[in-house]
Protein backbone atom coordinates (compact mmCIF):
# COMPACT_ATOMS: atom_id res chain seq x y z
CA UNK A 1 0.00 0.00 0.00
CA UNK A 2 2.81 2.41 0.93
CA UNK A 3 4.64 1.74 -2.33
CA UNK A 4 1.40 2.29 -4.29
CA UNK A 5 0.90 5.64 -2.54
CA UNK A 6 4.51 6.58 -3.34
CA UNK A 7 3.93 5.58 -6.98
CA UNK A 8 0.90 7.91 -7.11
CA UNK A 9 3.09 10.81 -5.93
CA UNK A 10 5.75 9.97 -8.55
CA UNK A 11 3.09 9.93 -11.28
CA UNK A 12 1.68 13.30 -10.18
CA UNK A 13 5.12 14.91 -10.00
CA UNK A 14 5.99 13.59 -13.45
CA UNK A 15 2.71 14.87 -14.91
CA UNK A 16 3.25 18.31 -13.35
CA UNK A 17 6.85 18.50 -14.60
CA UNK A 18 5.64 17.74 -18.13
CA UNK A 19 2.44 19.81 -18.24
CA UNK A 20 3.14 22.97 -16.25
CA UNK A 21 6.16 24.21 -18.30
CA UNK A 22 4.16 23.69 -21.51
CA UNK A 23 1.25 25.76 -20.19
CA UNK A 24 3.59 28.47 -18.94
CA UNK A 25 5.33 28.61 -22.30
CA UNK A 26 2.00 29.03 -24.11
CA UNK A 27 0.94 31.83 -21.76
CA UNK A 28 -1.84 29.89 -20.04
CA UNK A 29 -0.12 29.87 -16.63
CA UNK A 30 0.73 27.26 -14.02
CA UNK A 31 -2.75 26.72 -12.53
CA UNK A 32 -4.36 25.37 -15.74
CA UNK A 33 -1.24 23.27 -16.20
CA UNK A 34 -1.73 21.57 -12.83
CA UNK A 35 -5.44 21.07 -13.56
CA UNK A 36 -4.80 19.47 -16.94
CA UNK A 37 -2.03 17.30 -15.46
CA UNK A 38 -4.54 16.05 -12.89
CA UNK A 39 -7.12 15.37 -15.58
CA UNK A 40 -4.61 13.35 -17.62
CA UNK A 41 -3.56 11.03 -14.78
CA UNK A 42 -6.99 10.85 -13.11
CA UNK A 43 -10.06 8.70 -13.76
CA UNK A 44 -11.24 10.93 -16.64
CA UNK A 45 -7.89 10.61 -18.42
CA UNK A 46 -5.39 7.78 -18.44
CA UNK A 47 -6.69 6.48 -15.08
CA UNK A 48 -3.16 6.12 -13.71
CA UNK A 49 -4.42 7.23 -10.29
CA UNK A 50 -7.75 6.30 -8.77
CA UNK A 51 -7.04 7.08 -5.09
CA UNK A 52 -8.31 10.65 -5.46
CA UNK A 53 -9.99 11.09 -2.06
CA UNK A 54 -6.86 10.37 0.00
CA UNK A 55 -4.76 12.62 -2.21
CA UNK A 56 -7.27 15.44 -1.70
CA UNK A 57 -6.83 15.24 2.08
CA UNK A 58 -3.11 15.86 1.68
CA UNK A 59 -3.70 18.49 -1.00
CA UNK A 60 -5.91 20.53 1.33
CA UNK A 61 -2.71 21.60 3.08
CA UNK A 62 -1.94 23.62 -0.04
CA UNK A 63 -5.13 25.64 0.50
CA UNK A 64 -4.21 26.11 4.16
CA UNK A 65 -0.80 27.48 3.22
CA UNK A 66 -2.31 29.70 0.52
CA UNK A 67 -4.66 31.32 3.06
CA UNK A 68 -1.70 31.76 5.42
CA UNK A 69 0.28 33.65 2.77
CA UNK A 70 -2.75 35.77 1.85
CA UNK A 71 -3.16 36.67 5.52
CA UNK A 72 0.47 37.82 5.63
CA UNK A 73 0.16 39.87 2.44
CA UNK A 74 -3.08 41.62 3.43
CA UNK A 75 -1.35 44.24 5.55
CA UNK A 76 -3.73 46.87 6.96
CA UNK A 77 -1.45 49.65 5.69
CA UNK A 78 -1.62 48.28 2.16
CA UNK A 79 -5.41 48.06 2.26
CA UNK A 80 -5.67 51.59 3.65
CA UNK A 81 -3.62 53.09 0.81
CA UNK A 82 -6.03 51.55 -1.71
CA UNK A 83 -9.14 51.83 0.46
CA UNK A 84 -11.37 53.54 -2.12
CA UNK A 85 -10.79 50.92 -4.80
CA UNK A 86 -10.61 47.96 -2.40
CA UNK A 87 -13.60 48.68 -0.20
CA UNK A 88 -15.54 50.61 -2.82
CA UNK A 89 -15.07 49.01 -6.23
CA UNK A 90 -14.05 45.63 -4.83
CA UNK A 91 -16.99 45.35 -2.44
CA UNK A 92 -19.51 46.39 -5.08
CA UNK A 93 -18.07 43.89 -7.56
CA UNK A 94 -18.35 40.96 -5.14
CA UNK A 95 -21.78 41.90 -3.78
CA UNK A 96 -23.49 42.85 -7.05
CA UNK A 97 -21.90 40.10 -9.16
CA UNK A 98 -22.58 37.53 -6.44
CA UNK A 99 -26.22 38.59 -6.18
CA UNK A 100 -26.79 38.46 -9.95
CA UNK A 101 -25.03 35.09 -10.36
CA UNK A 102 -26.82 33.67 -7.32
CA UNK A 103 -30.20 34.80 -8.63
CA UNK A 104 -29.41 33.32 -12.06
CA UNK A 105 -28.43 29.99 -10.46
CA UNK A 106 -31.60 29.91 -8.35
CA UNK A 107 -33.91 30.78 -11.26
CA UNK A 108 -32.36 28.84 -14.13
CA UNK A 109 -30.40 25.94 -12.61
CA UNK A 110 -33.08 24.56 -10.28
CA UNK A 111 -30.87 24.65 -7.18
CA UNK A 112 -31.81 25.29 -3.55
CA UNK A 113 -31.62 28.74 -2.03
CA UNK A 114 -28.68 27.67 0.15
CA UNK A 115 -26.72 26.41 -2.85
CA UNK A 116 -27.52 29.57 -4.85
CA UNK A 117 -26.39 31.73 -1.89
CA UNK A 118 -22.96 30.09 -2.20
CA UNK A 119 -22.69 29.67 -5.97
CA UNK A 120 -23.16 33.38 -6.72
CA UNK A 121 -20.46 34.84 -4.42
CA UNK A 122 -18.04 32.00 -5.16
CA UNK A 123 -18.29 32.49 -8.93
CA UNK A 124 -17.89 36.25 -8.36
CA UNK A 125 -14.30 35.59 -7.26
CA UNK A 126 -11.52 35.67 -9.84
CA UNK A 127 -8.14 33.96 -10.03
CA UNK A 128 -5.67 35.99 -7.97
CA UNK A 129 -2.71 33.80 -8.90
CA UNK A 130 -3.55 33.76 -12.60
CA UNK A 131 -4.38 37.47 -12.98
CA UNK A 132 -1.35 38.69 -11.03
CA UNK A 133 0.87 36.48 -13.17
CA UNK A 134 -0.64 37.98 -16.32
CA UNK A 135 -0.24 41.55 -15.03
CA UNK A 136 3.39 40.84 -14.13
CA UNK A 137 4.09 39.43 -17.60
CA UNK A 138 2.41 42.48 -19.17
CA UNK A 139 4.40 44.78 -16.82
CA UNK A 140 1.09 46.43 -15.97
CA UNK A 141 1.00 46.05 -12.17
CA UNK A 142 1.76 49.75 -11.62
CA UNK A 143 -0.62 51.04 -14.31
CA UNK A 144 -4.08 52.42 -13.45
CA UNK A 145 -5.53 49.29 -15.04
CA UNK A 146 -3.26 47.03 -12.98
CA UNK A 147 -3.71 48.82 -9.66
CA UNK A 148 -7.51 48.77 -9.87
CA UNK A 149 -7.47 45.10 -10.85
CA UNK A 150 -5.26 44.40 -7.83
CA UNK A 151 -7.67 46.34 -5.57
CA UNK A 152 -10.62 44.16 -6.62
CA UNK A 153 -8.53 41.01 -6.14
CA UNK A 154 -7.56 42.11 -2.61
CA UNK A 155 -11.22 42.47 -1.63
CA UNK A 156 -12.01 39.11 -3.23
CA UNK A 157 -9.26 37.51 -1.14
CA UNK A 158 -10.81 39.07 1.96
CA UNK A 159 -14.23 37.78 0.89
CA UNK A 160 -12.95 34.20 0.99
CA UNK A 161 -12.87 34.34 4.79
CA UNK A 162 -16.61 35.02 5.36
CA UNK A 163 -17.45 32.53 2.61
CA UNK A 164 -15.44 29.88 4.44
CA UNK A 165 -17.39 30.72 7.60
CA UNK A 166 -20.69 30.71 5.68
CA UNK A 167 -20.37 27.13 4.42
CA UNK A 168 -20.74 25.38 7.82
CA UNK A 169 -23.57 27.79 8.70
CA UNK A 170 -25.51 26.91 5.57
CA UNK A 171 -24.84 23.22 6.23
CA UNK A 172 -26.75 23.38 9.53
CA UNK A 173 -29.90 21.26 9.12
CA UNK A 174 -32.01 23.54 11.33
CA UNK A 175 -30.64 26.84 10.12
CA UNK A 176 -32.71 29.86 11.04
CA UNK A 177 -32.10 33.37 9.86
CA UNK A 178 -32.13 34.83 13.37
CA UNK A 179 -30.79 33.20 16.49
CA UNK A 180 -28.65 30.39 15.05
CA UNK A 181 -26.73 32.62 12.65
CA UNK A 182 -26.28 35.32 15.29
CA UNK A 183 -24.92 32.84 17.85
CA UNK A 184 -22.59 31.25 15.30
CA UNK A 185 -21.26 34.64 14.20
CA UNK A 186 -20.68 35.73 17.82
CA UNK A 187 -18.82 32.48 18.51
CA UNK A 188 -16.70 32.93 15.39
CA UNK A 189 -15.92 36.54 16.32
CA UNK A 190 -14.96 35.53 19.85
CA UNK A 191 -12.60 32.88 18.48
CA UNK A 192 -11.02 35.40 16.10
CA UNK A 193 -10.51 38.00 18.84
CA UNK A 194 -9.05 35.44 21.25
CA UNK A 195 -6.70 34.08 18.59
CA UNK A 196 -5.50 37.54 17.55
CA UNK A 197 -4.97 38.78 21.11
CA UNK A 198 -3.23 35.57 22.16
CA UNK A 199 -1.11 35.55 19.05
CA UNK A 200 0.01 39.15 19.50
CA UNK A 201 1.08 38.44 23.08
CA UNK A 202 2.82 35.12 22.46
CA UNK A 203 3.83 34.90 18.82
CA UNK A 204 6.47 37.61 18.39
CA UNK A 205 8.43 36.70 21.55
CA UNK A 206 8.40 33.06 20.45
CA UNK A 207 9.67 33.92 16.96
CA UNK A 208 12.34 36.13 18.52
CA UNK A 209 13.56 33.35 20.81
CA UNK A 210 13.78 30.85 17.96
CA UNK A 211 15.50 33.38 15.69
CA UNK A 212 18.16 33.94 18.35
CA UNK A 213 19.08 30.27 18.10
CA UNK A 214 20.26 30.96 14.51
CA UNK A 215 18.99 27.54 13.38
CA UNK A 216 17.28 27.52 10.01
CA UNK A 217 15.81 24.08 10.62
CA UNK A 218 14.20 25.11 13.90
CA UNK A 219 12.78 28.28 12.38
CA UNK A 220 11.32 26.22 9.52
CA UNK A 221 9.81 23.79 12.02
CA UNK A 222 8.26 26.67 13.99
CA UNK A 223 6.77 28.17 10.82
CA UNK A 224 5.14 24.89 9.81
CA UNK A 225 3.97 24.34 13.40
CA UNK A 226 2.39 27.80 13.45
CA UNK A 227 0.41 27.16 10.27
CA UNK A 228 -0.71 23.62 11.01
CA UNK A 229 -1.29 24.25 14.70
CA UNK A 230 -3.57 27.24 14.05
CA UNK A 231 -5.39 25.30 11.32
CA UNK A 232 -6.06 22.29 13.57
CA UNK A 233 -7.08 24.51 16.49
CA UNK A 234 -9.74 26.38 14.51
CA UNK A 235 -10.99 23.11 13.02
CA UNK A 236 -11.56 21.73 16.53
CA UNK A 237 -13.38 24.96 17.42
CA UNK A 238 -15.84 24.41 14.58
CA UNK A 239 -14.24 26.61 11.90
CA UNK A 240 -12.25 25.62 8.82
CA UNK A 241 -8.53 24.85 8.78
CA UNK A 242 -8.06 27.52 6.12
CA UNK A 243 -9.62 30.10 8.45
CA UNK A 244 -7.07 29.27 11.15
CA UNK A 245 -4.19 29.62 8.72
CA UNK A 246 -5.56 32.97 7.54
CA UNK A 247 -5.69 34.23 11.15
CA UNK A 248 -2.10 33.10 11.70
CA UNK A 249 -1.06 34.97 8.56
CA UNK A 250 -2.74 38.16 9.79
CA UNK A 251 -0.78 37.88 13.03
CA UNK A 252 2.47 37.72 11.06
CA UNK A 253 1.53 40.53 8.62
CA UNK A 254 3.02 43.38 10.66
CA UNK A 255 5.75 41.32 12.29
CA UNK A 256 9.44 41.96 11.57
CA UNK A 257 9.73 38.21 10.89
CA UNK A 258 7.18 38.16 8.05
CA UNK A 259 9.66 37.92 5.16
CA UNK A 260 11.67 35.09 6.71
CA UNK A 261 8.43 33.23 7.50
CA UNK A 262 7.16 33.67 3.93
CA UNK A 263 10.48 32.44 2.56
CA UNK A 264 10.27 29.34 4.75
CA UNK A 265 6.70 28.50 3.77
CA UNK A 266 6.90 29.29 0.03
CA UNK A 267 8.32 25.93 -1.17
CA UNK A 268 5.69 23.99 0.80
CA UNK A 269 2.90 26.27 -0.41
CA UNK A 270 3.81 26.03 -4.08
CA UNK A 271 4.15 22.25 -4.10
CA UNK A 272 1.06 21.48 -2.02
CA UNK A 273 -1.09 24.04 -3.83
CA UNK A 274 -0.08 22.48 -7.12
CA UNK A 275 -1.06 19.12 -5.65
CA UNK A 276 -4.46 20.58 -4.72
CA UNK A 277 -5.10 21.77 -8.26
CA UNK A 278 -4.07 18.39 -9.59
CA UNK A 279 -6.49 16.70 -7.19
CA UNK A 280 -9.24 19.01 -8.52
CA UNK A 281 -8.31 17.97 -12.04
CA UNK A 282 -8.50 14.32 -11.03
CA UNK A 283 -11.94 14.99 -9.51
CA UNK A 284 -13.27 16.37 -12.78
CA UNK A 285 -15.54 14.06 -14.70
CA UNK A 286 -15.53 15.34 -18.26
CA UNK A 287 -18.32 12.96 -19.05
CA UNK A 288 -20.54 15.74 -17.64
CA UNK A 289 -19.24 18.10 -20.31
CA UNK A 290 -19.47 15.56 -23.11
CA UNK A 291 -23.00 14.64 -22.06
CA UNK A 292 -24.20 18.26 -21.86
CA UNK A 293 -21.79 20.46 -23.83
CA UNK A 294 -24.44 23.06 -24.64
CA UNK A 295 -25.35 23.50 -20.97
CA UNK A 296 -21.73 23.78 -19.83
CA UNK A 297 -20.79 26.24 -22.59
CA UNK A 298 -23.92 28.24 -21.86
CA UNK A 299 -22.96 28.44 -18.17
CA UNK A 300 -19.44 29.51 -19.15
CA UNK A 301 -20.65 32.26 -21.49
CA UNK A 302 -23.19 33.44 -18.92
CA UNK A 303 -20.51 33.60 -16.21
CA UNK A 304 -18.11 35.69 -18.28
CA UNK A 305 -20.88 37.92 -19.66
CA UNK A 306 -22.44 38.64 -16.24
CA UNK A 307 -19.12 39.41 -14.58
CA UNK A 308 -18.12 41.70 -17.44
CA UNK A 309 -21.48 43.48 -17.64
CA UNK A 310 -21.53 44.11 -13.87
CA UNK A 311 -17.91 45.20 -13.39
CA UNK A 312 -17.56 47.42 -16.47
CA UNK A 313 -20.01 50.16 -15.41
CA UNK A 314 -18.82 49.91 -11.79
CA UNK A 315 -15.23 50.51 -12.89
CA UNK A 316 -16.33 53.40 -15.10
CA UNK A 317 -18.23 54.91 -12.14
CA UNK A 318 -14.96 54.92 -10.17
CA UNK A 319 -13.34 57.12 -12.80
CA UNK A 320 -11.49 54.52 -14.86
CA UNK A 321 -13.05 55.43 -18.18
CA UNK A 322 -14.73 53.14 -20.68
CA UNK A 323 -11.64 51.41 -22.07
CA UNK A 324 -9.73 50.93 -18.81
CA UNK A 325 -12.92 49.80 -17.08
CA UNK A 326 -13.55 47.29 -19.85
CA UNK A 327 -9.97 46.04 -19.52
CA UNK A 328 -10.38 45.45 -15.78
CA UNK A 329 -13.74 43.71 -16.34
CA UNK A 330 -12.31 41.41 -19.03
CA UNK A 331 -9.31 40.42 -16.93
CA UNK A 332 -11.53 39.53 -13.94
CA UNK A 333 -14.28 37.77 -15.93
CA UNK A 334 -13.09 34.26 -15.07
CA UNK A 335 -13.62 32.32 -11.88
CA UNK A 336 -10.52 31.21 -10.02
CA UNK A 337 -8.68 28.89 -7.70
CA UNK A 338 -10.86 29.82 -4.74
CA UNK A 339 -13.87 28.70 -6.72
CA UNK A 340 -12.33 25.24 -6.78
CA UNK A 341 -11.49 25.45 -3.07
CA UNK A 342 -14.89 26.68 -1.88
CA UNK A 343 -16.92 24.41 -4.14
CA UNK A 344 -14.93 21.44 -2.80
CA UNK A 345 -15.75 22.50 0.79
CA UNK A 346 -19.42 23.03 -0.15
CA UNK A 347 -19.56 19.59 -1.77
CA UNK A 348 -18.05 17.97 1.33
CA UNK A 349 -20.73 19.75 3.40
CA UNK A 350 -23.45 18.24 1.13
CA UNK A 351 -24.57 21.69 -0.04
CA UNK A 352 -24.00 20.79 -3.71
CA UNK A 353 -25.25 17.74 -5.58
CA UNK A 354 -22.42 15.68 -7.14
CA UNK A 355 -23.58 16.43 -10.70
CA UNK A 356 -23.83 20.18 -9.97
CA UNK A 357 -20.41 20.12 -8.30
CA UNK A 358 -18.88 18.57 -11.42
CA UNK A 359 -20.58 21.11 -13.70
CA UNK A 360 -19.29 24.01 -11.61
CA UNK A 361 -15.74 22.63 -11.56
CA UNK A 362 -15.74 22.28 -15.35
CA UNK A 363 -17.05 25.84 -15.77
CA UNK A 364 -14.36 27.23 -13.44
CA UNK A 365 -11.58 25.38 -15.26
CA UNK A 366 -12.83 26.41 -18.71
CA UNK A 367 -13.16 30.05 -17.60
CA UNK A 368 -9.51 30.01 -16.54
CA UNK A 369 -8.45 28.45 -19.83
CA UNK A 370 -10.15 31.21 -21.87
CA UNK A 371 -8.56 33.97 -19.78
CA UNK A 372 -5.32 34.43 -21.81
CA UNK A 373 -7.11 35.67 -24.98
CA UNK A 374 -9.33 37.90 -22.82
CA UNK A 375 -6.20 39.24 -21.12
CA UNK A 376 -4.62 40.13 -24.48
CA UNK A 377 -7.75 42.06 -25.43
CA UNK A 378 -7.70 43.76 -22.01
CA UNK A 379 -4.07 44.77 -22.48
CA UNK A 380 -4.90 46.26 -25.89
CA UNK A 381 -7.77 48.29 -24.43
CA UNK A 382 -5.65 49.49 -21.50
CA UNK A 383 -2.78 50.46 -23.84
CA UNK A 384 -5.17 52.38 -26.09
CA UNK A 385 -6.53 54.18 -23.05
CA UNK A 386 -3.02 55.11 -21.88
CA UNK A 387 -2.31 56.77 -25.23
CA UNK A 388 -5.40 58.93 -24.95
CA UNK A 389 -5.43 59.85 -21.26
CA UNK A 390 -2.94 61.38 -18.87
CA UNK A 391 -4.35 59.23 -16.06
CA UNK A 392 -2.36 56.20 -17.15
CA UNK A 393 0.89 58.11 -17.46
CA UNK A 394 1.41 57.99 -13.73
CA UNK A 395 4.87 56.80 -12.87
CA UNK A 396 5.10 53.78 -10.61
CA UNK A 397 5.89 54.42 -6.99
CA UNK A 398 9.60 54.89 -6.28
CA UNK A 399 11.14 51.52 -5.52
CA UNK A 400 12.93 51.48 -2.16
CA UNK A 401 16.63 51.07 -1.59
CA UNK A 402 17.34 47.76 0.13
CA UNK A 403 19.95 47.66 2.88
CA UNK A 404 21.37 44.18 3.42
CA UNK A 405 22.58 44.64 6.97
CA UNK A 406 21.50 47.20 9.57
CA UNK A 407 24.46 47.45 11.91
CA UNK A 408 26.19 50.73 12.69
CA UNK A 409 27.02 51.53 9.07
CA UNK A 410 23.59 50.45 7.84
CA UNK A 411 21.84 52.62 10.41
CA UNK A 412 23.90 55.64 9.40
CA UNK A 413 23.07 55.10 5.75
CA UNK A 414 19.41 54.66 6.64
CA UNK A 415 19.44 57.94 8.57
CA UNK A 416 20.93 59.78 5.59
CA UNK A 417 18.39 58.23 3.21
CA UNK A 418 15.53 59.17 5.54
CA UNK A 419 16.75 62.76 5.78
CA UNK A 420 16.97 62.88 1.97
CA UNK A 421 13.42 61.54 1.64
CA UNK A 422 14.59 58.35 -0.09
CA UNK A 423 12.48 55.32 0.95
CA UNK A 424 14.37 52.21 1.98
CA UNK A 425 13.85 48.84 3.65
CA UNK A 426 16.52 46.96 5.59
CA UNK A 427 17.08 43.31 6.43
CA UNK A 428 19.25 41.81 9.16
CA UNK A 429 19.60 38.38 10.77
CA UNK A 430 20.01 39.71 14.32
CA UNK A 431 16.50 39.50 15.75
CA UNK A 432 17.35 41.57 18.85
CA UNK A 433 18.69 44.39 16.70
CA UNK A 434 15.65 44.17 14.42
CA UNK A 435 13.17 44.47 17.30
CA UNK A 436 15.17 47.31 18.87
CA UNK A 437 15.37 49.32 15.63
CA UNK A 438 11.74 48.68 14.67
CA UNK A 439 10.72 50.08 18.05
CA UNK A 440 12.49 53.27 16.96
CA UNK A 441 10.47 53.35 13.75
CA UNK A 442 13.06 52.02 11.28
CA UNK A 443 11.78 49.81 8.40
CA UNK A 444 13.93 46.77 9.16
CA UNK A 445 12.92 43.11 8.98
CA UNK A 446 14.42 39.88 10.21
CA UNK A 447 15.86 37.59 7.53
CA UNK A 448 18.94 36.05 5.98
CA UNK A 449 20.02 38.23 3.06
CA UNK A 450 21.94 35.31 1.51
CA UNK A 451 18.68 33.55 0.66
CA UNK A 452 17.11 34.50 -2.70
CA UNK A 453 13.60 33.71 -1.44
CA UNK A 454 13.98 36.14 1.48
CA UNK A 455 15.24 38.86 -0.85
CA UNK A 456 12.35 38.17 -3.21
CA UNK A 457 9.86 38.39 -0.35
CA UNK A 458 11.22 41.74 0.79
CA UNK A 459 10.65 43.17 -2.71
CA UNK A 460 14.09 43.04 -4.26
CA UNK A 461 12.62 42.87 -7.78
CA UNK A 462 11.20 46.39 -7.37
CA UNK A 463 14.31 47.94 -5.81
CA UNK A 464 16.49 50.32 -7.77
CA UNK A 465 19.59 49.62 -5.71
CA UNK A 466 20.86 47.31 -2.96
CA UNK A 467 23.54 48.25 -0.44
CA UNK A 468 25.38 45.25 1.02
CA UNK A 469 26.89 46.27 4.37
CA UNK A 470 27.39 43.21 6.57
CA UNK A 471 30.53 42.29 8.48
CA UNK A 472 30.78 38.72 7.14
CA UNK A 473 32.70 39.10 3.86
CA UNK A 474 31.87 35.59 2.61
CA UNK A 475 28.20 36.29 3.17
CA UNK A 476 28.60 39.59 1.28
CA UNK A 477 30.12 37.66 -1.62
CA UNK A 478 27.18 35.26 -1.72
CA UNK A 479 24.62 38.08 -1.58
CA UNK A 480 26.30 40.03 -4.39
CA UNK A 481 26.63 36.94 -6.59
CA UNK A 482 23.02 35.90 -5.95
CA UNK A 483 21.68 39.38 -6.67
CA UNK A 484 23.67 39.81 -9.87
CA UNK A 485 22.56 36.45 -11.22
CA UNK A 486 18.88 36.96 -10.43
CA UNK A 487 18.68 40.71 -11.17
CA UNK A 488 21.29 41.67 -13.78
CA UNK A 489 20.11 45.29 -14.06
CA UNK A 490 19.95 46.20 -10.37
CA UNK A 491 22.49 48.62 -8.85
CA UNK A 492 24.58 46.79 -6.22
CA UNK A 493 26.75 48.80 -3.82
CA UNK A 494 28.93 46.76 -1.46
CA UNK A 495 31.38 47.39 1.36
CA UNK A 496 34.76 45.69 1.52
CA UNK A 497 37.42 46.04 4.17
CA UNK A 498 40.30 46.46 1.72
CA UNK A 499 41.17 46.63 -1.97
CA UNK A 500 41.35 42.86 -2.42
CA UNK A 501 37.84 42.43 -1.07
CA UNK A 502 36.57 45.30 -3.23
CA UNK A 503 38.07 43.68 -6.33
CA UNK A 504 36.41 40.39 -5.42
CA UNK A 505 33.04 42.08 -4.97
CA UNK A 506 33.41 43.86 -8.31
CA UNK A 507 34.28 40.57 -10.00
CA UNK A 508 31.09 39.02 -8.56
CA UNK A 509 28.94 41.80 -9.98
CA UNK A 510 28.93 44.72 -7.54
CA UNK A 511 28.40 48.00 -9.39
CA UNK A 512 30.34 49.89 -6.73
CA UNK A 513 32.63 48.47 -4.03
CA UNK A 514 33.85 50.83 -1.30
CA UNK A 515 36.94 50.11 0.81
CA UNK A 516 36.45 50.69 4.52
CA UNK A 517 40.22 51.08 5.04
CA UNK A 518 40.56 53.65 2.29
CA UNK A 519 37.72 55.85 3.48
CA UNK A 520 39.08 55.86 7.04
CA UNK A 521 42.55 56.75 5.68
CA UNK A 522 41.12 59.56 3.55
CA UNK A 523 39.28 61.12 6.49
CA UNK A 524 42.38 60.99 8.70
CA UNK A 525 44.51 62.46 5.91
CA UNK A 526 41.98 65.28 5.43
CA UNK A 527 42.27 66.28 9.10
CA UNK A 528 46.10 66.18 8.94
CA UNK A 529 46.17 68.37 5.82
CA UNK A 530 43.91 70.93 7.45
CA UNK A 531 46.07 70.89 10.60
CA UNK A 532 49.23 71.42 8.50
CA UNK A 533 47.82 74.47 6.75
CA UNK A 534 46.99 72.95 3.36
CA UNK A 535 44.02 74.82 1.87
CA UNK A 536 40.72 72.98 1.70
CA UNK A 537 40.66 73.18 -2.10
CA UNK A 538 44.17 71.73 -2.44
CA UNK A 539 43.40 69.02 0.09
CA UNK A 540 40.19 67.95 -1.63
CA UNK A 541 41.98 67.80 -5.00
CA UNK A 542 44.76 65.62 -3.54
CA UNK A 543 42.30 63.29 -1.82
CA UNK A 544 40.09 63.04 -4.90
CA UNK A 545 43.05 62.10 -7.09
CA UNK A 546 44.24 59.58 -4.52
CA UNK A 547 40.79 57.98 -4.29
CA UNK A 548 40.50 57.83 -8.09
CA UNK A 549 43.89 56.16 -8.40
CA UNK A 550 43.07 53.69 -5.63
CA UNK A 551 39.80 52.55 -7.13
CA UNK A 552 41.34 52.40 -10.59
CA UNK A 553 43.77 49.86 -9.15
CA UNK A 554 40.81 47.98 -7.69
CA UNK A 555 39.19 47.73 -11.11
CA UNK A 556 42.35 46.71 -12.94
CA UNK A 557 44.29 44.48 -10.53
CA UNK A 558 43.55 40.76 -10.15
CA UNK A 559 41.32 39.83 -7.25
CA UNK A 560 44.04 37.90 -5.42
CA UNK A 561 46.34 40.96 -5.24
CA UNK A 562 46.93 41.51 -1.51
CA UNK A 563 47.28 45.28 -1.87
CA UNK A 564 45.20 47.20 0.70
Amino acid sequence: MESAYLLDIVIMLAAAVLAVPVFRATGLGAVPGFLVAGILVGPSGLALIDNVSEIRHLAELGVVLLLFVIGIELKPSRLWLMRRQVFGLGTLQVVVTGAVLGAAAFLFMDVSFRAAALIGPILALSSTAFVLQILAEQRSLQSVYGRNTLAVLLLQDLAVVPLLALIPLLAMPELTIGTDIAVALVEALAILVAAIVGGRVLLQPLLHRVAQARSKEVFTALTVLLVLGSAILTEHLGMSMAMGAFIAGLLIADSPFRHEVMAEIEPFRGLLLGLFFMSMGMSLQFGEFLAQPTLILGMLIALIAIKFIVLWPLAAAFGLGARTGAAVALLLAQSGEFGLVLFAYASDAALLEPALFQQLLVVVVLSMLVTPPLARLAQHLAATRSRSSDMDHEEPDAAPVVLAGFGRVGRRIGRVLAQAGVPYVAIDNDSSLVLEQRAKGHPVFYGDGQRPDVLRSIGIADARSVIVIIDDFEASERIVATLREAHPHIEILARGHNAAQCRRLRDLGATVAVSENLEASVELAREVLIHEGVTREQGETLLRDFRTEYYADVDEAPADNPKV
